[in-house]
């Protein structure tokens, strides 16, 4: 019988019998922590390996992207925990300046098709928009891992996600993804290894694989993960200096489940409070005022979302009233935005714009909401209380800048 995409890897990294429900040893090409859960690991590891190396100190690394720079004083003594941690076994560390930990590996040529990488971060499966096994875990494991370059694992069954049709211009990545979790809800990939395949998946960019791949936390699932286009793959090998093939499941693989979607005439979409499967046109919705819009994230963080939203505004104005916030993934997202003048059309239209990292989904590092604030956010969370005592609307960085300039939620058709 043929292996699913996650069977792939697995047998790839193991010398085990690979089938779904079994629990195996896999050896993890990088191994990292961020610097939420990053001084747990450093205590873990110093109190059960005193006096012992880390496996292999090439392939782990801290980042540092939920606090950045740390405005208080328990994220600034976790961060500087890791860096001394880093200094005494010569680890790397993406400091305060680099931005969300998933991107740079992306970024730095760390996450290729096939690879393994683990971290404290829940959202790390954010990497099968690259065909990498990416996987958040906890303290302990991680601090095993440091010292073991292993960790076991129990294979996910598989499911399959066939997305039929196309869709244009205002409709994006982020509204692909809500339609994709309004058809699962929060458990209709729970505990399974989803794959993705049609046109319209094919043709995501980068930005838009990294959309898409980033909330299959929210429907439940371990990873989600989309084969690399030729496109991808040579921007993975120009990052990596290694040349890249494609992961893809075998003809005849098993899956548990298979559904298809069809997104001809796709319309904007927004979740609304306090769920990221309550999901809505836009056009439901529309009319209610916004206090606040925060684009950013590690779902809509790249250089394409701060563009489209720079073009939807450029030459305007946002509403008196609206507080709009944006936070690039990355220094390189960040450097890209000012030598394009993305910066510069979206400071000119009244936001507020800070260093790369996390941003409005940790700890409120670019401001919260309060009780009675109705916020539009591009993150991929809008549960009551993460992102402050206010309303969240998750939904694109069209849909995020067209409420900004009205000051109600607006789908961007509606803007001339």
């Amino acid at each position: 019988m043929g292996k699913t995409i996650v069977e792939k890897v697995m047998a790839m990294h193991s010398t085990e019998p690979v089938v779904p429900g079994s629990i195996i040893w896999i050896d993890l090409d990088v191994r990292s922590a961020r610097d939420f859960g990053g001084a747990n690991v450093v205590k873990n590891f110093n109190e059960n390996y005193p006096e012992q190396t880390v496996a292999d100190t090439s392939k782990t690394c801290f980042t540092f992207d939920c606090n950045v720079p740390a405005n208080n004083i328990p994220y600034a003594n976790n961060q500087q925990t890791c860096r001394k941690f880093a200094e005494k076994h010569n680890l790397k560390v993406f400091d305060v300046n680099r931005g969300i930990g998933s991107h740079i590996a992306i970024e730095e040529g760390q996450a290729l098709p096939a690879t393994t990488i683990v971290g404290t971060d829940s959202h790390l499966n954010i990497l099968g928009a690259v065909g990498s096994f990416g996987q958040g875990m906890g303290d302990q494991d991680i601090a095993f891992a440091f010292r073991t370059g292993k960790t076991w694992f129990e294979i996910p069954h598989s499911m399959k996600v066939i997305v039929k049709g196309n869709y244009s211009h205002p409709v994006t990545a982020k509204d692909l993804t809500l339609r994709i979790l309004k058809e699962l809800g929060s458990n209709g990939a729970l505990g399974l290894s989803m794959e993705y395949e049609g046109e319209a998946i094919n043709n995501l960019d980068l930005a838009g694989r990294i959309t898409l791949a980033s909330m299959a936390t929210e429907m439940g699932a371990i990873i989600s993960f989309i084969t690399p286009n030729e496109k991808i793959l040579s921007y993975l090998s120009a990052r990596s200096g290694k040349k890249c093939e494609k992961i893809f499941a075998d003809s005849g693989a098993n899956y548990v489940k298979t559904i298809t979607i069809d997104v001809n005439g796709l319309e904007p979409l927004a979740a609304c409070p306090y769920s990221p499967e309550n999901v809505k046109t836009v056009r439901e919705v529309a009319g209610r005022k916004v206090d606040s819009v925060f684009i950013g994230s590690c779902t809509n963080g790249r250089f394409e979302d701060f563009e489209m939203a720079a073009n939807l505004v450029k030459g305007r104005k946002i509403a008196s009233h609206v507080m709009a916030k944006v936070v690039p993934a990355t220094r390189e997202v960040f450097s890209e935005m000012l030598k394009t003048g993305v910066f510069q059309t979206l400071f000119d239209a009244g936001f507020i714009i800070t260093s790369p990292g996390c941003g409005g989904c940790a700890s409120g590092q670019i401001g919260m909401t309060g009780k009675g604030e109705v916020q539009i956010s591009t993150s991929n969370r809008n549960f009551k209380g993460k992102q402050g005592d206010g309303d969240t609307y998750l939904a694109s960085p069209l849909t995020a800048a067209a409420s900004a300039l009205t000051g109600k939620i607006t789908d961007p058709r509606d803007i001339g």
